[in-house]
Order: C-alpha cells, then structure tokens, then sequence
C-alpha cells in the first residue's frame, strides 16, 4: 500500500507541473506498466483530482482546472524555491495590511507548516540564515493587482482615484493593458479615456479601484512591451551611452550592476555596453571597478568630461 501510496504521489507531482504527458512517458518515469498507469490515473480521479485523458496517436494525460483547489505537491526544491521566493517578497514594503508584502508574509506561514518532517528542520535553518535586503518600496495592494488582472484579462475598464507626485488626486478612467514590475514598483499601462491616450500609473498610488461593466478593444501597445513603453518614460531625457570594454561580459554586468545596462559581447574578453544616463558622473563608480580599458564610443560629451577629470586626478594641466 506504502508502494501505491508513494507512486500516486509522484504522478500527481509530475501531473501539478500543468504540461502534458504522454502514457508511454509517464510509465516509464514511475516505473510501472500502462495499466497499472491507468490505475493509478483512476486513483486519483477518486481523490478528486480532475485528470484529462486524450486517447490515441499524440494521446497524453493533463490535470485540469477543477471546481476545487486539490492539495498542492512540491518536490523538495520547489518548496525551497517557494519559500525563498516568498521571504524576499515579504521584505518589500511596509507590511500595512492587504498589501502584497503582508500576504507573503502570511503565506510563507502556512506553506511552512505544511511541510513534511524531513523539510521543516531545512527550512527553519534556511530561514534563520537569512538575511534580505529591505529596500525602501511602497506596499502595494495585492487585492488592487487582482482585480487589475481581472480586467486586463475581461477588458474591462477600471475605475480609480490616482495620486500623482505632488499630492493631488484626480478620478481617472481606464482601458488597462498591462501590469508592469519593475525597481520595486508595480505599474498599470492603459488608455485613459479621459485624456485620449497612453498612461502609467503606479499601482500604490491607486485608491478606490472598481471594475466597470464597459468592454474595450485591445488596441496596439504603444511600444514593442509595456516594459520598453515604461523605460522611454524612465529614460526621457537621459543621454545614451555606448562604451567598448575590453573585459568580459559578465565582469562589466557585476560592475554596473545596479544601472540598467545592455551588454553585447564582441569575444571572450570584449563587450560593448549601452547605458542611458543623466550625467557622466554615473559611470566613475562602475568603471572605477572595471581593471580594463574603457573606450567611450558615445555621446562626445561625456568622453571629454571623463577626459577632463582624468587630467584632474593625474595632477595635470
């Protein structure tokens, strides 16, 4: 019994990855005949599991949605990732109740104490070890991200009071689009039927958020994704800046590792970099920690200031 047990368990694990898999696959990896296969199938349809079977040449067994949400299996290193994943997240943010840092916080509870024996001592030390860095970000509602997603799936508009930088509040309709993270942030891509046009709204700012009955069609992104749509608006202004870097690309990425910078490698040992900057100023820490020689391709300007200022710290004139 311990046998089937332990065997049912494993081909619901491999089932719970959502992709599908042949019989012939499945058998092989547990280890048992195609009938004993389709057993332990039925099996687990009597645990109330919803298996899909699809007979026949390019046949294959699939778990689908059910009506209730069967217990979860993780592997060992899935749990871990879970955990990990869900100790960083909760510690972003305020922790104010509702927002998506507090619900990592409690999830990782009850994910925890759901764990087997031989896991639970592995993770308290894990946990234990840790440390996160606790940046500065605002908590963002994790009800305000699923009703957001709602929408963009129903195109549906929304409905909401929007904050902007220097306090005032104004009630802003919306197509929404896309949800975009990044630098911590949550951000909503949508058309604003008020103003006529493409906005971003940061979703911590968003207050009274409501899902209208009004559908809309998708229209075309206003820019290859809303991520490069979000760093036009970020970079408006910057000065683009290519250099050659006569150093591999990984060294020049743990160099600029905290600039949003673009690597193309031209060899082994040679990697052309593309930054967008407010001032030259930003590359002397980066390139302070790169033991290689720096080529400035582009703009003009920052070449001649970083020129001038090794002149200033040669001593000479």
């Amino acid at each position: 019994m311990a046998d089937v047990t332990g065997r049912a368990l494993s081909l619901l694990a491999m089932l719970q990855t959502g992709r599908s898999f042949s019989g012939e696959e499945l058998a092989e990896r547990l280890g048992v005949s195609p009938r004993t296969l389709r057993r332990d199938v039925d099996r687990l349809r009597g645990y109330g599991y919803p298996v899909a079977t699809r007979p026949g040449p390019g046949g294959h067994y699939r778990l689908t949605a059910g009506t209730a949400m069967p217990p979860l299996m993780l592997g060992d290193d899935e749990a871990i990732a879970v955990l990990l994943g869900l100790a960083a997240l909760a510690a972003t943010g305020s922790a104010a109740e509702g927002s998506l840092d507090d619900a990592a916080t409690r999830a990782y509870g009850k994910v925890e104490q759901y764990l087997p024996k031989r896991l639970r001592h592995r993770a308290a030390r894990l946990r234990a070890s840790l440390e996160t860095e606790a940046p500065p970000a605002p908590s963002t509602g994790a009800a305000d991200l699923g009703t957001l997603a709602e929408a963009i799936g129903q195109r549906r508009a929304v409905a909401f009071d929007y904050e902007r930088k220097d306090g005032a509040v104004s009630r802003r309709r919306v197509e929404p689009h896309r949800q975009v993270h990044r630098h911590l942030r949550w951000y909503l891509l949508g058309w604003d039927t008020g103003r006529g046009d493409w906005r971003l709204y940061r979703v911590d700012r968003i207050g009274g958020l409501t899902m209208t009955n009004d559908v809309f069609a998708p229209r075309p992104l206003p820019a290859a994704t809303a991520v490069d749509y979000l760093d036009q608006g970020i970079n408006r202004g910057r000065e683009r800046v290519v250099l050659t870097v006569e150093a591999p690309a990984a060294a020049v990425a743990d160099a600029f590792r905290y600039e949003d910078v673009e690597l193309h490698p031209l060899g082994e040992r040679r990697t052309r970099a593309t930054l967008m900057l407010d001032t030259w100023e930003w590359l002397l820490t980066g390139l302070a920690f790169l033991d290689a020689e720096v080529t400035v391709e582009e703009p003009p300007a920052f070449r001649a200031a970083l020129a001038a200022f090794g002149v200033r710290l040669s001593g000479e004139r």
